[in-house]
């Protein structure tokens, strides 16, 4: 199928999921919004004007389990299926938390309103879901785990920032106390914090991804979380130049550094550059192959510049790409960072976009370092064509930190300070910095699995693979941004910037994440694994 049928589908696709969604909401619009607030109006577009009452603190997000992370055996003739509805489960959350958010005044009216009207018919939604997804996998033959219908149900979760997954910046265990306000947690104190459980202030009112009304400064509404209202917040920024040092890259359960100085010490880079020519989607055909808008977010694409969700893997083995090197047509694929300014890009009024809680204008990377290293415990092997893994996790917020990798920092304090769960506010002349490592152990048969994690598996903390994995290559990608510096004031965040996430992951830095799909060809894969394995420097 060519690129233009594709993306006419691709289209029609996402015209699709914008009107199922406005029905789902009665036409009203969708609304994203991070809501601590009493009863509200709304205006003529659906969009609600919200003025806050501290001392009416509501819900915040809606929190359901991850049905895909716990299919660990699903025949491949049922993936396709299969993967279609897992994404039918991701666009319900996203129509539940709109309805959420827009119904503050019902919420307010009446106390089952929430349980009645949207956590209710939520789970009645995901039952049939998760009952079509056992009727792909039986059809086939396949075994289904039937206590997967009891992750039908979904809650609602307060948005207290997450304080769990900090790799040393941390202290008496990373603990909230007062409604939000960081303490010996973070270092952030009385600067910043989050008060009253990062309820709105001001409000204002939003109409079509810009804002019209409620207190301003430079375009950023002051106390809302965030300029589109579900995120960030301040207590999930921190001034790096207060939090203590901390240990290497990844301290914690994933993303620990495989090279050293043993082993196969040579590296491999790769030039792709920073998506300059502005190949953006919201697809991601690794989770939710043939559906459109199947992240709900905005990716940078480098490398192959074929992938979106109808790519076949021929397709991504024959398209262009903007690596240095053509024997390189992977493709590397990670949320856009967004400045949240006032300004507004192209897709604000798009599914994945401004219709999604991700809005601001988009920051293009000053630099993306893609560079692939060895094992300190021995050689290499090479990976597989069309090899898939997926580092990180779109939805820690709400699933945990079992499958988070982030490390955020700045230039000049990269040995001294990663953070996992905040995002840095860099010092005059130092910029951000995101850095990823990626599994770098695979099983030796697959390309991907059917939670697309198990395949491949992070080294132990001596270098070595467990469970009889190959260690493979290790793709490390640092990305820095030249990015103004929010300003911290009253408890609330001016000018913030933050990654794409799904709409009810809030925007938390704890969600961020990276993709690579493998098209190295098999001659410069191989070159990659010889000037690794004999310790050379190669691109």
């Amino acid at each position: 199928m060519g690129r233009n049928t594709r993306k006419r589908r691709s289209s029609m696709a996402t015209k699709a999921i914008a009107a199922s969604a406005a029905l789902a909401l009665g036409g009203g619009g969708l609304i994203w919004a991070n809501f601590y607030a009493s009863a509200h109006e709304s205006n003529n577009n659906g969009w609600s004007q919200n003025q806050t009452k501290a001392a009416a603190a509501q819900v915040a997000t809606i929190s359901c389990p991850d049905v895909g992370q716990k299919l660990t055996n699903v025949p491949q003739n049922a993936r396709q299926g299969v993967a279609t509805e897992l994404a039918n489960l991701d666009k319900q959350i996203t129509e539940a938390y709109a309805r959420l958010a827009s119904t503050r005044q019902a919420q307010a009216g009446d106390s089952g309103f929430v349980q009645n009207a949207i956590v209710g018919p939520l789970k009645e939604k995901r039952a049939a879901t998760i009952d079509r997804i056992r009727i792909d996998i039986q059809r086939v033959g396949g075994q289904f785990n039937t206590s997967l219908s009891q992750l039908a149900a979904c809650t609602t979760q307060a948005a207290a920032p997450q304080t769990n997954a900090g790799g040393g910046q941390q202290q008496n265990g990373g603990q909230q106390q007062n409604g939000g306000q960081q303490q010996n947690g973070g270092q952030q104190q009385n600067g910043g914090q989050q008060q009253n459980g990062g309820q709105q202030q001001n409000g204002g009112q939003q109409n079509g991804g810009q804002q019209q009304g409620g207190q301003q400064n430079g375009g950023q509404q002051q106390g809302n979380g965030g300029q589109g209202g579900n995120g960030p917040v301040a207590a999930d920024f921190v001034d790096i130049t207060k939090v203590q040092g901390n240990a290497q890259l990844g301290v914690g359960a994933n993303g620990l550094p495989a090279n050293g100085n043993s082993g196969s010490r040579g590296s491999f880079t790769t030039k792709c550059g920073t998506n300059a020519n502005k190949n953006h989607n919201t697809d991601n055909v690794i989770v939710a192959p043939g559906v459109a808008n199947g992240a709900h977010h905005l990716h940078d694409y480098v490398g192959n510049q074929s992938n979106d969700a109808f790519a076949s893997d021929q397709e991504l083995a024959a398209a262009q790409s903007t690596c240095q090197n053509q024997g390189d047509k992977s493709s590397y694929f990670w949320p856009v960072l967004r400045l949240q300014n006032g300004q507004q890009d192209f897709d604000q009024n798009n599914d994945g976009g401004g219709k999604e809680g991700n809005v601001g204008k988009i920051l293009q990377a000053s630099q993306a370092q893609i560079k692939f290293v060895g094992n300190k415990k021995g050689n290499v092997v090479a990976m597989p064509t069309a090899l898939r893994i997926i580092t990180g996790d779109a939805k820690a917020f709400v699933n945990g930190n079992a499958n988070a990798n982030v490390n955020w920092s700045c230039t000049g304090f990269e040995n001294k300070v990663q953070l996992h769960d905040k995002y840095p506010i860099c010092p005059q002349g130092s910029q951000v910095v995101r850095t990823t490592d990626f599994q770098s152990c695979w099983d030796g048969q697959n390309i991907d699995s059917a939670n697309h994690r198990t395949h491949v598996s992070f080294v132990q903390a001596d270098g070595t693979c467990a469970n009889g994995f190959k260690a493979i290559p290790q793709l490390q990608v640092r990305l820095v941004y030249n990015v103004p510096a929010p300003k911290l004031q009253n408890g609330t965040v001016v000018n913030p910037y933050a990654v794409d996430t799904f709409p009810e992951n809030l925007h938390k830095p704890i969600t961020d994440h990276n993709d690579f799909i493998n098209f190295f060809s098999q001659n410069t894969m191989n070159k990659m694994v010889n000037c690794i394995n004999t310790g050379k420097k190669c691109q």
